[in-house]
């Protein structure tokens, strides 16, 4: 079985989600769908969501644990549209992890990530489910500088295929809110790992907890719209300013800081290396494939 980080603590869960929810508002779903269910984050949030559905139908291309009695497991490749249909049938809720999460060459890039973030908003058209927690990334921003201080309309500036393919569901995503009315939070996620691995991620850094809050304020605040916000704990120093987002009620608790000291006795990247010059980091140099 895969081992999961400790569960929140009922006060964390309190400051995630329900006492910051309106009384007017839900705060259990009765089913939530979450894609990519193998991956990372998709391990974490498996776990961190449980207090907030009665059941989660997981998903993935790769094979998944076996289901907890509270689970629904149903393989899918996100390029067939059949199958994502079957998956989104009789949900409330979508969460999308799923797709290639790397840089990769676009003809790896395009069924998961384009043809299959169509699929899904198709089928949660004909499914009537309203609400989607799409995961995007920093990535679709990623060739802007370092020490830029964007929000939610600086343009997109993608550093590869896979911030592209990014780009692409946020837009898609927005034609879906405003043609058919199903509303959308992208989270433009900056790294969410245990803990930050280099400089630039004193910056992006974003904790499973601050993660979790984020996503549990996207699918119980009400009236998001299309939200785009930016995924990142409390860090001291930010690229990123949520002001467009702050009807979703999300405050990380979390940062970088505890992990400065050691993170700055690591050599430096040399100043003309575009890794330290750009957003996207190590993104922006990939390829040519």
């Amino acid at each position: 079985m895969t081992t999961y980080k400790t569960p929140i603590s009922p006060e964390r869960i309190a400051i995630m989600g329900v006492a910051a929810v309106p009384l007017s508002s839900q705060s259990r779903l009765g089913k939530i769908l979450l894609t990519g269910a193998a991956g990372g984050l998709g391990k974490v949030l498996r776990k961190n969501l449980q207090p907030f559905a009665d059941t989660i139908r997981l998903s993935d291309i790769s094979a998944l644990d076996e289901p907890a009695p509270h689970e629904e497991i149903m393989l899918c490749d996100l390029a067939d549209a059949d199958a994502v249909s079957r998956i989104v049938a009789g949900v409330d809720a979508i969460v999308h992890l799923g797709g290639v999460s790397v840089e990769r060459p676009f003809d790896e890039i395009l069924p998961a990530n384009i043809q299959g973030v169509y699929n899904l908003y198709e089928a949660a058209r004909i499914h009537g489910v309203r609400r989607v927690v799409f995961a995007s990334s920093n990535h679709v921003i990623g060739f802007h500088r370092q020490g830029e201080v964007l929000d939610a309309e600086s343009p997109v500036r993608p550093d590869g295929y896979y911030g592209i393919s990014k780009a692409f569901g946020e837009n898609l995503s927005r034609f879906y809110f405003d043609r058919y009315g199903i509303e959308t939070v992208c989270l433009r996620i900056g790294s969410s790992f245990p803990e930050p691995k280099d400089r630039r991620m004193l910056v992006t850094w974003l904790s499973y907890e601050d993660l979790t809050h984020l996503v549990v304020r996207s699918l119980f605040a009400p009236d998001v719209g299309h939200s785009i916000v930016y995924g990142a704990s409390a860090n001291r120093d930010s690229w990123w300013d949520n002001h467009l987002a702050e009807h979703l009620g999300y405050a990380p608790k979390d940062s970088s800081e505890p992990f400065r000291a050691q993170i700055e006795s690591q050599p430096a990247l040399p100043a003309d290396d575009p890794a330290a010059q750009f957003q996207g980091g190590a993104f922006v140099k990939a390829g040519p494939f």
